[in-house]
């Protein structure tokens, strides 16, 4: 497996792998010994990158991460995120964010308690939130770091201001936001800003929720706990006239002799070097073809011809409900 660096010294594998799936969001929970086998699959394979948040259940997704990697727990990254307003004794889900110092500083401890380690190797604050200075997040995290808590610190969804002034804090090694073929956003401002001061991205949903694979259009039926049956680009309509992207990456797919989940992934890791796209599966043969997009070379034509491409093209509908957009920095 190749690496990459996320910020000047957190090294990982190219790919790693996101795990909110296997407990929600995309549908019922995934059979959770089954989930377990994958994550091991996933590690033999030489993903080190496991991303996972207090949010994704809440806890349940952190609690299966920790079961699978505490016996491989010192050759992984674990990465996960805080930041909603949570009870962390009872898991009840207050109406928006929390990130006073003192309840990040909880959150952590439960964290590791679920996550069954003594550190957190990147810690995310999921949302920024607007009642809290981002000076006070980046100190209180600071102060984590110092403790040996948490090795490094992230941004999920923040826009550049909120990002410099975080970062004069402490030192960020990491930004997640949404980052495909299907959403291009960061290209603006997000990743010059990433460039000039060495911090890595971790593109989620690099698959387009999974439309970039090919396998759904206007037809396709989401089980009723799907998120995507709430989001307006995934609407029967626009899931039909967003049907052109994916023929264009189809189109190179085919020349290549990849899939086009592939050739979103290698579009993806040909952006800048410290990337790192984590997408997330249940299963364990597409575990594997995410895999075969490292070694996927797109050449300058190839990069040139999706860019030709895409740019007679428009997304049609929102990547997010209103509500959830709102509270993104993106």
């Amino acid at each position: 497996m190749k690496t990459r660096k996320l910020g000047s010294d957190l090294e990982v594998s190219a790919l790693g792998l996101g795990c909110m799936g296997m407990t929600a969001v995309y549908g019922p929970a995934a059979d959770k010994q089954e989930m377990i086998k994958l994550i091991h699959a996933a590690h033999d394979r030489g993903i080190t990158l496991f991303d996972t948040a207090e949010a994704y259940g809440p806890f349940a997704n952190e609690e299966l991460v920790g079961e699978a990697l505490q016996p491989i727990r010192d050759q992984v990254v674990i990465a996960t995120k805080f930041g909603f307003d949570i009870d962390p004794e009872t898991g009840a889900r207050g109406p928006g964010t929390n990130s006073r110092p003192e309840h990040i500083k909880l959150a952590v401890e439960k964290m590791l308690q679920r996550l069954r380690t003594d550190r957190i190797d990147l810690l995310y604050q999921h949302r920024v939130d607007p009642a809290v200075p981002i000076e006070d997040v980046a100190g209180a995290v600071k102060e984590l770091i110092a403790a040996g808590k948490v090795k490094h610190f992230g941004l999920s969804e923040a826009g550049v201001q909120t990002i410099r002034r975080a970062h004069a804090v402490q030192p960020l090694a990491a930004v997640q936001s949404e980052y495909s073929l299907f959403w291009r956003g960061p290209e603006l401002e997000l990743l010059p800003l990433l460039k000039e001061l060495d911090i890595g991205f971790v593109p989620f949903s690099p698959l387009g929720a999974g439309f970039l694979t090919g396998k759904i259009d206007e037809n396709t039926q989401f089980d009723a706990s799907d998120f995507r049956n709430n989001v307006p680009r995934f609407s029967p309509e626009a899931r039909k006239a967003n049907m052109a992207l994916v023929e264009v990456v189809k189109a190179v797919a085919t020349r290549k002799g990849a899939t086009p989940a592939q050739v979103a992934l290698a579009w993806l890791l040909a952006q800048a070097p410290g990337i790192v796209p984590i997408p997330g599966t249940t299963k364990l043969h597409r575990l594997e073809e995410n895999l075969g997009a490292v070694d996927l070379e797109l050449t300058s034509e190839d990069l040139g011809q999706i860019d030709q491409e895409l740019s007679k093209f428009e997304v049609q509908g929102e990547r997010l409900p209103e509500a959830v957009l709102k509270m993104t920095g993106l």
